[in-house]
């Protein structure tokens, strides 16, 4: 992915923030950014804007796997969509990620201000508006307050 603009930084930002304190809090897994890549069991090298893998999956890979581009699909994504981003392709790297056994995935669209939210074998559910989103039972206790995008 290029790089993005003002607003999408700070937006992704905010997004790694929310993400990370709930995780400093609850001690339960990693936080990454959209500069790290991950090697999906596809093959194919993907960089969510935000992932968190949970700790035992994480601790269970080799120093050196995670020193590299580690091996490992996380457990939860976010994509968000900039001003320049096609929906669809956005749409498909979702459909990967669930396949390559990422358990809960958001993709925030703020142009259209709906949020897509991609379930392991589920059918996405499609929110209009939403003003805050539930990490479910991957991310307990975790909630995003929407109100800033």
């Amino acid at each position: 992915m290029s790089p993005v603009g003002g607003e999408s930084g700070n937006r992704e930002a905010e997004l790694i923030i929310d993400l990370g304190i709930w995780n400093r809090q609850t001690k339960l897994g990693y936080t990454f950014s959209s500069s790290t890549i991950f090697k999906l069991p596809n093959g194919a090298d993907r960089s969510p804007d935000v992932a968190w893998i949970q700790r035992e999956r994480w601790e269970n890979l080799t120093c050196e796997q995670r020193r590299k581009f580690p091996p490992i699909a996380p457990d939860f994504v976010i994509e968000l969509r900039s001003a320049t981003d096609q929906l669809e392709p956005l749409r498909q790297k979702m459909l990967e990620y669930l396949d390559a056994g990422v358990k809960l995935g958001w993709l925030i669209n703020p142009q259209q201000q709906q949020v897509e939210i991609y379930h392991l074998q589920k059918p996405v559910e499609l929110q209009h508006l939403p003003t805050e989103l539930s990490g479910e039972d991957i991310l307990p206790g975790f909630r995003l307050n929407l109100l800033l995008f």
